[in-house]
C-alpha cells in the first residue's frame, strides 16, 4: 500500500471520527436548557437545577444509577478521557513528532504530490534487481557515485590482460618440447 493511499485512509478515518463525534454531540440548539452555546454550559445549568431540586451529585455513581448525577468536573474529566482515547486510537502509538496532521505534513515537506515526487526520485536510482536503460551521462554519474571504473578503463584493462581464457599449461607443454 503506498504512502499516499495510507494518508488518504488516515484522513478518511479522522473525518469519519469527527462526523461520529459531531453526531454524538448532537445539535446544541435542541438542548432543553436556556444555555445553548456549549455542552459544558448546559451541563452546569442542569447541575444548578438539579442541586436546587434536591438531587444528589455522586461522582462515584455508575451506569444505571438514576437517582444521582455526576458533577461538572467528573463529566468534564470523562469527556477529556474519551477525547484522549479517541486520539490514542487515531495515532495508534505514533511518535509525538508525527501524531498530528500538521506534523505529518511537515515530515512530508508539505508536498501535496509527495507520492509522485518520491516515485520520481526512486525511478532515478540505479537498480540492482533489474536491468535498466541509462544514457551515457547517467552511466558515468552512477559509476562516479559508487567509485566504479569506466567502461573504457575496463576495456584498457582487458586489452592489457590479453586472452585470460588461454591454456597456459598447453603453452608450457609446447615450450618444453
Amino acid at each position: 500500500m503506498s504512502l499516499e493511499t495510507r494518508i488518504v485512509a488516515l484522513a478518511q478515518a479522522i473525518g469519519n471520527d469527527v462526523k461520529t463525534l459531531t453526531a454524538a454531540q448532537g445539535n446544541l440548539s435542541a438542548l432543553n436548557t436556556t444555555t445553548k452555546i456549549s455542552l459544558v454550559a448546559a451541563i452546569n445549568e442542569l447541575v444548578t437545577l438539579v442541586n436546587n431540586a434536591g438531587v444528589r451529585i455522586n461522582d462515584n455513581a455508575g451506569n444505571g444509577d438514576t437517582d444521582v448525577t455526576w458533577s461538572a468536573d467528573k463529566i468534564f474529566d470523562s469527556i477529556e478521557a474519551a477525547k484522549a482515547a479517541v486520539k490514542n486510537e487515531l495515532v495508534n502509538g505514533a511518535a509525538a513528532a508525527l501524531d498530528t496532521l500538521s506534523e505529518l505534513a511537515t515530515a512530508l515537506s508539505n508536498d501535496p504530490n509527495f507520492a509522485t515526487t518520491i516515485a520520481t526520485e526512486v525511478a532515478n536510482r540505479v537498480r540492482y534487481d533489474a536491468a535498466q536503460t541509462l544514457t551515457s551521462l547517467q552511466q558515468a554519474q552512477a559509476r562516479s557515485n559508487i567509485g566504479a571504473a569506466a567502461a573504457s578503463d575496463l576495456n584498457t584493462l582487458t586489452t592489457g590482460l590479453g586472452n585470460y581464457d588461454r591454456d597456459y599449461v598447453a603453452d608450457y607443454t609446447a615450450a618444453k618440447a
